[in-house]
């Protein structure tokens, strides 16, 4: 069974720090992070937010505001990739900032399926809302808090959406006012997606050239890091995902059973397990 767990030696981390003191130009779409209080980057551990982190530390650096920065990972339990937490840390170390893990109260992601009855999918998202975006907002809130300002905390918010990923992430703009997340009183929140524009490739040359770690399950064929089983996956990736996770495809499979609701309209868990021979 594959390691999913990975280390980071000595060596490589600091051939990385090397290459991080040259700091790149900030992209066209950067928020003045000077005129922010906080600044949040959620990290997910997958690829996309290795170089999104990458791209706002050293945004942050050059405007003098490093240490305003805070990752973010939000910890899905035993649907999440084991090892995505400890990647998401060894970065925010690797640039010396803050490191806050946040998840959701009460049952897990699958046991909350099990609750209501029915996975999430495309057009119910609440998998994200309820496990991602909720427990984010509480960390807004202690930050504002912690700031104790006589005005609303000005917070930027940065994901590593791609515009490749989906329509939907497509239609993103970079750099925009949270209505959502924003209250009247304590903190005003903009979003920033810094690598919105970027393809696959620049996201692998950004990582490689960094020389920063990376989850072993990229090397395993998996081309994304939601949480294990994701319903907007690829059949390649469920496949694979099954492969490396058979216990926990089991455990999705016998919720499926319970409930009597397919995994995904067109593809149950029973398939995937039964195609990918485990």
């Amino acid at each position: 069974m594959t390691r999913l767990v990975p280390a980071w030696d000595g060596r490589e981390a600091a051939t990385a720090v090397a290459a991080s003191r040259r700091l790149p130009t900030p992209p066209p779409n950067a928020p003045d992070l000077a005129e922010c209080d906080v600044v949040v980057a959620n990290h997910s551990g997958g690829k996309d937010s290795l170089a999104m982190l990458d791209v706002v530390a050293h945004a942050a650096d050059a405007a003098g505001v490093l240490n305003r920065v805070v990752v973010q990972h939000n910890d899905l339990g035993r649907v999440e990739w084991p090892g995505a937490r400890e990647i998401a840390q060894q970065h925010a170390e690797h640039y010396g900032l803050r490191f806050e893990v946040r998840s959701r109260r009460g049952p897990d992601l699958l046991d909350d399926i099990r609750r209501r009855g029915k996975f999430p999918d495309a057009a119910r998202r609440w998998c994200s809302s309820d496990h991602k975006r909720g427990p984010g907002r509480t960390l807004l809130t202690e930050l504002a808090r912690e700031l104790a300002l006589d005005r609303p905390a000005r917070i930027v918010q940065c994901y590593g959406f791609r515009a490749q990923e989906s329509r939907g992430r497509a239609a993103k703009e970079p750099f925009a006012y949270d209505q959502a997340a924003s209250t009247q009183t304590t903190r005003h929140v903009w979003t920033w997606l810094p690598v919105l524009g970027w393809t696959v490739d620049q996201v692998w040359d950004r990582i490689r050239a960094r020389g920063l770690p990376y989850h072993p399950a990229y090397d395993e064929g998996m081309s994304r890091l939601s949480c294990s089983f994701c319903v907007l996956a690829s059949r390649q990736d469920l496949l694979t995902a099954c492969r490396l996770r058979p216990d926990l495809a089991r455990e999705y499979a016998a919720v499926e059973a319970e409930i009597g609701h397919r995994f995904r309209q067109d593809l149950s868990m029973a398939q995937i397990l039964d195609e990918a021979g485990v």
